[in-house]
């Protein structure tokens, strides 16, 4: 069994940037896609962006498509989302998540196995 933290979240400018970090600890990364979810007070969670276990392939949900990117280092067990031009609607506790799978290219888009605690992300207006 994957455990995951999650670390970066803070409080940033609307415009500004930030990077979450999520360590993995118990099992290597590279057999997991791997995943990041947020969910904002009152809303439902949502899928923000995932990778594929070799990296290769990538998903965005559309509000974040050109300004977050996601990546990982296997080497390291971490998976890191890059948040650029950040929004007050960006605002929400960002969630890290495992998968277990085979395809070294598939991009999982439903459910995730594992998950971290949780960081805080606030944008301010």
């Amino acid at each position: 069994q994957v455990q995951l933290v999650e670390s970066g979240g803070g409080l940033v400018q609307a415009g500004g940037s930030l990077r979450l970090s999520c360590a993995a600890s118990g099992r290597t990364l590279a057999t997991y896609a791997m995943a990041w979810f947020r969910q904002a007070p009152g809303r439902e969670r949502e899928l923000v962006s995932a990778i594929s276990r070799s990296g290769a392939s990538t998903h965005f949900v559309d509000s974040v498509k050109g300004r977050f990117l996601i990546s990982r280092d296997n080497a390291k067990n971490t998976v890191y989302l890059q948040m650029n031009r950040v929004k007050p609607e960006d605002t929400a506790v960002y969630y890290c998540a495992a998968e277990p799978i085979l395809a070294a290219n598939l991009v999982p888009t439903g459910k995730y196995t594992y998950w971290g605690q949780g960081t805080q992300v606030t944008v301010s207006s």
